[in-house]
């Protein structure tokens, strides 16, 4: 896929804002996620912006980026990322995203996109002659096994042809985009069997029972009789026993029954609806082998390398700005004596070690760097914070 950057300073509108409609839903989205997670609406954000506008514009990334917080790079790689962002002017009726990915290249993509280049434009990202049509070439759209598919802005459309790729384009050019049925283009009910269901079905549709499975000996009395004077054989050739293992076993054993002289069955064994399983015997089954989780090891609080522990001051800092420290770690911290952010960034790597293992944090404390966040919110709080990390705390 290639390199995706913003629309040339020529095409770019000089400024950007949502409509009144538009501004109280997006206040409505960032109202539903926590506090200090409002960044979290960016996507949704300029989905919306893209569909007041058509893409997505620089001065609307600029824009989205001011209402949440959030630093300009940070939206603007979220809008780069994902190819469902327009980042230059498409077709107004219809922008034909061709899935490109082997699954559907090898199910005719690329006839599909010798369609697109005839009917719209040789090249992806240009507009047909009016400007309602355009197309590009994207990543892997989630369908693999209705493949090759197209996606046009939000409705995906599935198993396709040249031809009915011809006639999709005849309806979004004329207006009438909404008179196609999304989904497969043929007779497949979502991604089931393409004709129906083909497996599990008698008459009505009911699934088929079950059929019992018969044990080695009762399909050893099925072939040798009771009295039977004469050992009943059967042939299993090399090529059957290369296939079927089992198949040569089971022969074995019921040659191995069949020689043997029938026994009266006493009474009392006759009555056993579900005799035990002879060892050794088909049935049995492999012993379940339980594998235990390595017991976590103790920490002493009397090791040299745990942290210096401090009488608690008068005011304590917030401990759970610390990004992997929520109030329960910040409470056992407290019971260690570990109260400021100075305290944390002055813990050396044995240190580290100690309370990562306290904690059964296995490297967290590693991972989330929290030496490096704690020497920024001792230095300036959250903005150093902000400006080492370039974002808030938490």
């Amino acid at each position: 896929m290639s390199v995706r950057r913003l629309a040339e300073d020529s095409v770019q509108p000089a400024a950007f804002a949502f409509n009144r409609e538009n501004t109280a839903w997006a206040k409505l989205t960032i109202k539903k996620y926590p506090k200090g997670r409002e960044q979290s609406a960016v996507i949704p954000l300029l989905m919306r912006a893209q569909e007041q506008d058509g893409w997505v514009t620089r001065a609307a990334i600029e824009h989205v980026a001011i209402m949440l917080d959030m630093p300009l790079i940070r939206v603007l790689e979220v809008a780069t990322f994902y190819t469902q962002f327009q980042l230059q002017p498409v077709g107004t009726r219809a922008h034909i995203q061709i899935c490109g990915t082997t699954p559907c290249m090898l199910r005719g993509a690329e006839d599909l996109k010798k369609v697109c280049q005839h009917r719209i434009h040789h090249d992806p990202f240009h507009t047909n002659e009016s400007g309602t049509l355009s197309w590009e070439e994207v990543e892997c759209l989630g369908a693999c096994v209705n493949a090759p598919m197209i996606m046009v802005f939000k409705d995906t459309y599935e198993d396709l042809t040249p031809e009915r790729l011809e006639e999709i384009i005849d309806a979004f050019e004329a207006g009438k985009g909404d008179t196609i049925t999304p989904g497969p283009q043929i007779n497949r009910h979502f991604s089931a069997p393409e004709g129906g269901a083909t497996s599990l079905i008698e008459g009505n549709g009911a699934a088929k029972p079950k059929r019992a499975a018969k044990s080695a000996a009762g399909e050893s009395a099925a072939i040798a009789p009771t009295n039977a004077a004469k050992p009943v054989t059967h042939d299993v050739t090399t090529s059957d026993a290369i296939r079927s293992p089992s198949k040569a076993k089971a022969s074995k054993v019921v040659e191995d029954a069949a020689s043997k002289p029938a026994e009266p069955t006493p009474a009392a064994a006759r009555t056993i609806k579900n005799p035990p399983i002879a060892e050794g015997s088909l049935g049995e089954k492999p012993p379940v082998q339980t594998i235990k989780a390595p017991a976590a090891q103790s920490v002493s609080l009397e090791d040299k390398n745990r942290p210096a522990a401090i009488e608690k001051p008068a005011v304590t800092d917030n401990l759970e700005l610390i990004s992997g420290v929520s109030p329960k770690i910040a409470g056992i911290l407290h019971e260690l004596g570990i109260y400021t952010f100075a305290q944390v960034a002055s813990w050396k790597k044995a240190e580290r070690e100690w309370v990562d293992g306290y904690l059964n944090f296995k490297g967290r404390i590693e991972r989330d760097d929290w030496v490096k966040q704690a020497k920024a919110l001792a230095k300036g709080g959250e903005a150093e914070y902000i400006k080492v990390f370039g974002k808030k705390p938490r």
